[in-house]
Protein backbone atom coordinates (compact mmCIF):
# COMPACT_ATOMS: atom_id res chain seq x y z
CA UNK A 1 0.00 0.00 0.00
CA UNK A 2 1.11 3.35 -0.40
CA UNK A 3 0.79 6.50 1.91
CA UNK A 4 -2.53 7.19 0.72
CA UNK A 5 -3.94 3.94 1.39
CA UNK A 6 -4.25 2.55 -2.27
CA UNK A 7 -2.07 -0.18 -4.06
CA UNK A 8 1.66 0.77 -5.31
CA UNK A 9 2.32 -0.11 -8.77
CA UNK A 10 3.81 -3.21 -8.37
CA UNK A 11 5.54 -2.98 -12.10
CA UNK A 12 7.88 -0.59 -11.24
CA UNK A 13 10.63 -0.30 -9.05
CA UNK A 14 10.40 1.69 -5.75
CA UNK A 15 13.95 2.68 -6.05
CA UNK A 16 16.48 3.71 -8.73
CA UNK A 17 15.95 4.58 -12.01
CA UNK A 18 13.05 3.54 -14.44
CA UNK A 19 13.18 -0.16 -15.75
CA UNK A 20 14.72 -0.80 -18.94
CA UNK A 21 12.90 -2.22 -22.05
CA UNK A 22 12.08 -5.52 -21.17
CA UNK A 23 10.04 -7.21 -18.39
CA UNK A 24 9.18 -6.44 -15.14
CA UNK A 25 10.05 -8.58 -12.16
CA UNK A 26 6.17 -9.46 -11.61
CA UNK A 27 5.64 -9.40 -15.46
CA UNK A 28 8.44 -11.96 -15.68
CA UNK A 29 6.32 -14.14 -12.85
CA UNK A 30 8.27 -17.24 -11.18
CA UNK A 31 11.16 -16.69 -13.12
CA UNK A 32 12.20 -13.35 -12.91
CA UNK A 33 15.20 -13.76 -10.63
CA UNK A 34 16.15 -15.18 -14.17
CA UNK A 35 15.17 -12.38 -16.28
CA UNK A 36 18.40 -9.84 -16.39
CA UNK A 37 15.82 -6.79 -16.64
CA UNK A 38 13.62 -8.07 -14.11
CA UNK A 39 16.94 -8.86 -11.74
CA UNK A 40 18.14 -5.59 -12.03
CA UNK A 41 15.21 -4.34 -10.60
CA UNK A 42 15.22 -6.52 -7.96
CA UNK A 43 18.35 -5.13 -6.83
CA UNK A 44 17.93 -1.36 -7.61
CA UNK A 45 15.25 -2.34 -4.99
CA UNK A 46 16.93 -4.01 -2.61
CA UNK A 47 20.35 -1.53 -2.43
CA UNK A 48 18.98 2.06 -3.66
CA UNK A 49 19.14 4.85 -2.96
CA UNK A 50 17.84 3.96 1.32
CA UNK A 51 20.50 0.86 1.46
CA UNK A 52 21.68 2.33 4.93
CA UNK A 53 24.80 3.57 4.27
CA UNK A 54 26.31 1.48 7.12
CA UNK A 55 25.55 -1.80 5.52
CA UNK A 56 27.73 -0.80 2.55
CA UNK A 57 30.47 0.19 4.20
CA UNK A 58 30.88 -2.61 6.38
CA UNK A 59 30.62 -5.45 3.27
CA UNK A 60 33.27 -2.64 1.58
CA UNK A 61 35.44 -3.04 4.78
CA UNK A 62 34.69 -6.64 5.26
CA UNK A 63 35.73 -7.59 2.19
CA UNK A 64 38.78 -5.77 1.67
CA UNK A 65 40.05 -7.53 5.12
CA UNK A 66 39.38 -10.94 3.96
CA UNK A 67 41.02 -10.52 0.94
CA UNK A 68 43.75 -8.86 2.73
CA UNK A 69 44.01 -11.82 5.52
CA UNK A 70 42.10 -14.68 4.74
CA UNK A 71 42.13 -15.36 0.97
CA UNK A 72 45.76 -15.51 0.16
CA UNK A 73 45.96 -19.13 1.78
CA UNK A 74 43.66 -20.03 -0.93
CA UNK A 75 44.44 -17.92 -3.83
CA UNK A 76 47.92 -16.56 -5.06
CA UNK A 77 48.95 -13.73 -7.08
CA UNK A 78 49.14 -14.91 -10.32
CA UNK A 79 45.88 -16.97 -10.18
CA UNK A 80 43.18 -16.29 -12.46
CA UNK A 81 40.20 -15.74 -10.67
CA UNK A 82 36.64 -15.96 -11.73
CA UNK A 83 33.64 -14.47 -9.62
CA UNK A 84 30.32 -16.19 -10.42
CA UNK A 85 27.20 -13.94 -9.15
CA UNK A 86 29.87 -10.48 -8.64
CA UNK A 87 27.10 -8.29 -7.64
CA UNK A 88 28.85 -5.12 -6.70
CA UNK A 89 32.03 -6.00 -7.36
CA UNK A 90 33.60 -6.29 -3.58
CA UNK A 91 35.42 -9.58 -3.73
CA UNK A 92 36.36 -8.98 -6.95
CA UNK A 93 37.64 -6.09 -6.80
CA UNK A 94 39.92 -6.44 -4.14
CA UNK A 95 41.08 -9.71 -4.65
CA UNK A 96 45.14 -9.89 -5.24
CA UNK A 97 45.17 -12.09 -8.76
CA UNK A 98 46.85 -11.90 -11.56
CA UNK A 99 43.86 -11.87 -13.90
CA UNK A 100 40.25 -11.28 -12.53
CA UNK A 101 36.80 -12.31 -14.18
CA UNK A 102 33.53 -11.63 -13.22
CA UNK A 103 30.07 -13.45 -14.33
CA UNK A 104 26.74 -11.57 -13.51
CA UNK A 105 23.07 -11.94 -15.14
CA UNK A 106 22.78 -8.49 -13.98
CA UNK A 107 24.01 -5.78 -16.25
CA UNK A 108 24.25 -2.86 -13.65
CA UNK A 109 27.21 -5.56 -12.12
CA UNK A 110 29.51 -3.91 -14.56
CA UNK A 111 29.51 -0.29 -13.16
CA UNK A 112 30.89 -1.31 -10.00
CA UNK A 113 34.05 -3.44 -11.08
CA UNK A 114 37.54 -1.79 -11.61
CA UNK A 115 39.01 -1.54 -15.22
CA UNK A 116 40.90 -4.11 -14.38
CA UNK A 117 38.37 -6.89 -14.00
CA UNK A 118 36.62 -8.44 -17.03
CA UNK A 119 32.90 -8.42 -17.46
CA UNK A 120 30.81 -11.58 -18.79
CA UNK A 121 27.27 -10.78 -18.61
CA UNK A 122 25.51 -14.48 -18.31
CA UNK A 123 23.61 -16.72 -16.26
CA UNK A 124 26.14 -18.70 -14.34
CA UNK A 125 24.51 -22.61 -15.73
CA UNK A 126 26.36 -21.72 -19.28
CA UNK A 127 29.68 -20.03 -19.00
CA UNK A 128 29.87 -19.60 -22.90
CA UNK A 129 32.25 -17.11 -23.12
CA UNK A 130 34.70 -18.63 -20.64
CA UNK A 131 37.22 -21.29 -22.20
CA UNK A 132 37.20 -24.63 -20.74
CA UNK A 133 40.54 -24.97 -18.52
CA UNK A 134 41.45 -21.62 -18.24
CA UNK A 135 40.67 -20.83 -14.42
CA UNK A 136 42.68 -21.52 -11.42
CA UNK A 137 39.81 -20.54 -8.47
CA UNK A 138 36.15 -19.68 -8.96
CA UNK A 139 34.78 -17.77 -6.45
CA UNK A 140 30.99 -17.31 -5.12
CA UNK A 141 29.36 -15.58 -2.22
CA UNK A 142 25.72 -15.66 -1.49
CA UNK A 143 24.74 -16.83 -5.11
CA UNK A 144 24.21 -20.89 -4.55
CA UNK A 145 20.84 -20.29 -2.52
CA UNK A 146 19.35 -17.77 -5.56
CA UNK A 147 19.72 -21.16 -8.15
CA UNK A 148 16.12 -21.96 -7.62
CA UNK A 149 16.62 -26.10 -7.20
CA UNK A 150 19.26 -28.55 -6.78
CA UNK A 151 19.87 -29.99 -10.60
CA UNK A 152 20.75 -25.82 -10.93
CA UNK A 153 22.74 -26.46 -8.38
CA UNK A 154 24.62 -29.52 -10.08
CA UNK A 155 24.52 -27.85 -13.48
CA UNK A 156 26.27 -24.63 -12.21
CA UNK A 157 29.06 -26.58 -10.28
CA UNK A 158 29.64 -28.77 -13.47
CA UNK A 159 29.81 -25.44 -15.55
CA UNK A 160 32.68 -23.79 -12.72
CA UNK A 161 34.69 -27.32 -13.09
CA UNK A 162 34.48 -26.72 -16.94
CA UNK A 163 36.74 -23.67 -16.90
CA UNK A 164 38.89 -24.55 -14.37
CA UNK A 165 41.60 -26.06 -14.66
CA UNK A 166 43.09 -29.32 -13.43
CA UNK A 167 43.86 -28.77 -9.65
CA UNK A 168 41.75 -26.04 -9.71
CA UNK A 169 39.73 -24.45 -6.61
CA UNK A 170 36.38 -23.54 -5.93
CA UNK A 171 35.47 -21.35 -2.95
CA UNK A 172 31.76 -20.91 -2.10
CA UNK A 173 30.60 -18.78 0.71
CA UNK A 174 26.51 -19.73 1.08
CA UNK A 175 24.22 -19.18 4.13
CA UNK A 176 23.78 -22.46 6.15
CA UNK A 177 19.84 -23.10 6.31
CA UNK A 178 20.71 -25.23 9.78
CA UNK A 179 21.82 -22.00 11.16
CA UNK A 180 19.60 -19.32 9.48
CA UNK A 181 16.44 -20.51 9.44
CA UNK A 182 13.58 -18.48 8.53
CA UNK A 183 15.40 -15.55 8.17
CA UNK A 184 16.62 -17.10 5.06
CA UNK A 185 13.29 -16.61 3.47
CA UNK A 186 13.76 -12.48 4.26
CA UNK A 187 15.04 -11.97 0.65
CA UNK A 188 12.74 -12.41 -2.43
CA UNK A 189 14.73 -14.54 -4.63
CA UNK A 190 16.57 -16.77 -1.86
CA UNK A 191 15.13 -20.03 -3.28
CA UNK A 192 17.73 -22.77 -2.37
CA UNK A 193 18.37 -23.52 1.70
CA UNK A 194 21.91 -25.43 1.80
CA UNK A 195 23.62 -26.83 4.10
CA UNK A 196 27.02 -28.08 4.62
CA UNK A 197 26.19 -31.47 4.26
CA UNK A 198 24.24 -31.02 1.30
CA UNK A 199 26.45 -28.86 -0.70
CA UNK A 200 29.03 -31.11 0.05
CA UNK A 201 27.11 -33.79 -1.24
CA UNK A 202 26.34 -31.44 -4.76
CA UNK A 203 30.58 -30.77 -5.02
CA UNK A 204 30.87 -34.61 -4.81
CA UNK A 205 27.93 -35.27 -7.50
CA UNK A 206 30.21 -32.20 -9.84
CA UNK A 207 33.45 -34.42 -9.48
CA UNK A 208 34.80 -31.94 -6.99
CA UNK A 209 37.07 -32.92 -3.52
CA UNK A 210 36.39 -31.30 -0.50
CA UNK A 211 39.39 -29.54 0.91
CA UNK A 212 37.90 -27.13 3.69
CA UNK A 213 34.60 -27.20 4.87
CA UNK A 214 33.67 -24.22 7.75
CA UNK A 215 30.04 -24.74 9.26
CA UNK A 216 30.14 -21.53 10.22
CA UNK A 217 32.21 -19.02 9.70
CA UNK A 218 30.53 -15.30 8.68
CA UNK A 219 27.33 -13.69 9.88
CA UNK A 220 24.26 -13.95 7.40
CA UNK A 221 23.62 -10.64 6.25
CA UNK A 222 25.38 -7.09 6.88
CA UNK A 223 21.66 -5.20 6.12
CA UNK A 224 20.00 -3.73 9.15
CA UNK A 225 24.04 -2.77 10.79
CA UNK A 226 23.71 0.46 13.20
CA UNK A 227 27.45 0.65 12.99
CA UNK A 228 29.93 -0.88 10.26
CA UNK A 229 32.94 -2.38 12.43
CA UNK A 230 36.25 -1.37 12.08
CA UNK A 231 39.29 -3.45 10.42
CA UNK A 232 40.76 -4.26 13.42
CA UNK A 233 37.25 -5.79 14.55
CA UNK A 234 37.12 -7.90 11.79
CA UNK A 235 40.76 -9.20 12.19
CA UNK A 236 40.05 -10.17 15.62
CA UNK A 237 36.99 -12.03 14.29
CA UNK A 238 38.87 -14.15 11.82
CA UNK A 239 41.38 -15.10 14.80
CA UNK A 240 38.68 -16.17 17.03
CA UNK A 241 36.95 -19.23 15.97
CA UNK A 242 34.74 -19.19 19.29
CA UNK A 243 33.10 -16.28 17.47
CA UNK A 244 32.68 -18.22 14.74
CA UNK A 245 30.33 -20.67 16.24
CA UNK A 246 28.44 -17.78 17.77
CA UNK A 247 27.91 -15.73 14.86
CA UNK A 248 29.09 -17.33 12.52
CA UNK A 249 25.76 -18.48 10.02
CA UNK A 250 27.56 -19.07 6.37
CA UNK A 251 29.25 -22.02 5.63
CA UNK A 252 32.84 -21.22 4.04
CA UNK A 253 33.48 -24.26 1.02
CA UNK A 254 37.34 -24.85 -0.59
CA UNK A 255 36.66 -28.07 -2.87
CA UNK A 256 39.13 -28.95 -5.58
CA UNK A 257 39.21 -30.49 -9.55
CA UNK A 258 41.53 -34.09 -9.28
Amino acid sequence: MNEEGGARDRTKPPLGDPPRDGPTWVEAGASGYNDPVALADLYRARFGAQEHATASRARETTWRVLCDEWFPQFITRGDTVLELGAGHGEFINNVRAGRKLAVDLNADTSDFLEASVEFHQTNVVSLDTIPSDSIDVVFSSNLMEHLGDADTLVATLCEARRVLRSGGTIISLVPNAKYVGMAFYDFLDHTLPLTDKSFDEALTIAGFQSEVMIPRFLPYTAQNLSWAPPPAGIRAYLKCRPAWRLLGKQFFSVARVP
